[in-house]
């Protein structure tokens, strides 16, 4: 290889391990180790912070910061990311549309007309459903929060409540949830000493606080977004004791439309809510096991009514 395609070859292997033995690199890239100190040199001098620790152990590895290692991509990686992209350009997330759309451009100049050819077809089959009027996400926001939740480092924020409520939260954050209509961060409220979830679209100003936490018991971050967005906001809920696994239920019944809990091998609890009983009427309906309605009593009667006038007719 000349210098140049090794130096790429040698970024590349950099990014796919976290630390590599100088005499395993010499092997892969067929150099010496001497080389493999000199490429070192250089690649430092391009601006690629390179670290590297001699004896047992130590090892060549790429740190952080720096100049931004170029991504050499096999075909299908490259497709995958070029859809994806693709997908990116009407996100709810403010600013990621103008760099997916920028990013974008950059990846198609350089496809291969095969390549190229692939992403077209795939996006000229693919039409997304309307969301709706949805809240954009800031952003420097969702980005504070993943490098909160990656770091296990404390947050401060301005939080506005469901009934428009300004409040300041403090707490240690978990992990970020995507219904697919809204964002969520999963945190524990310091000052409340309780598990909470969070909208993102209404945390403004969010700060690291520089305190590191460790959860030892952390609750399931999607069931507990499932629970706040499911159950907590309204007014009737319907418990109903399904004799299905509860791992078969969850397959067949989205979380953004039931709780699933499991009771034991063969049977399970799902809960799901809504303000009047219609709504209620026509989940229970759906349900393809067998099941008893726990509760609300005034949904077993709704559903007997329901049963009665169908076999009339």
């Amino acid at each position: 290889m000349d210098t140049a395609t090794r130096l790429l070859r040698l970024l590349s292997l950099l990014q796919s391990r976290p630390q590599w033995d100088g005499a395993e690199l010499a092997t892969k890239l067929d150099i010496t180790p001497r080389t493999v100190r000199r490429d070192v040199t250089r690649l430092r001098s391009l601006g690629y912070p390179i670290d590297a620790e001699a004896g047992i152990g130590g090892g060549y590895r790429l740190g952080p910061g720096g100049r931004l290692p170029p991504l050499l991509l096999e075909d299908e990686e490259a497709v995958a990311v070029a859809v994806g992209l693709r997908a990116a350009t009407t996100t709810t997330v403010s600013g990621v549309e103008e760099a997916a759309i920028s990013a974008l451009a950059k990846l198609n100049q350089v496809l291969p007309m095969r390549l190229r050819e692939q992403v077209a077809a795939i996006s000229a089959q693919v039409t997304q459903l309307p969301q709706g009027d949805l809240p954009t996400i800031d952003g420097d926001v969702l980005t504070t929060l993943a490098a909160a939740c990656r770091d296990t480092e404390g947050l401060h924020f301005a939080y506005r409540t469901h009934n428009g409520t300004d409040t300041n939260r403090s707490v240690e954050p978990l992990r970020i949830v995507h219904t697919g209509r809204r964002w969520y961060l999963v945190a524990r409220d310091r000052d409340r000493n309780a598990w909470r979830t969070f909208r993102v679209d209404r945390i403004t100003n969010p700060e690291p606080t520089g305190i590191r936490h460790h959860f030892t018991n952390p609750p399931d971050p999607l069931a507990l977004v499932a629970e706040g967005t499911n159950i907590a906001p309204w007014d009737l809920v319907a418990r109903i004791l399904v004799h299905a696994n509860a791992a078969t239920v969850t397959r067949h019944i989205p979380a953004n439309q039931a709780v699933v809990h499991p009771i034991d091998a063969t049977t399970c609890e799902l809960r799901f809510a809504a303000n009047d009983l219609a709504p209620l009427v026509t989940q229970v309906t759906r349900i393809p096991w067998p099941f008893e309605i726990l509760d609300p009593p005034e949904l077993r009667t709704a559903v007997q009514a329901l049963a009665h006038r169908l076999l009339n007719a």
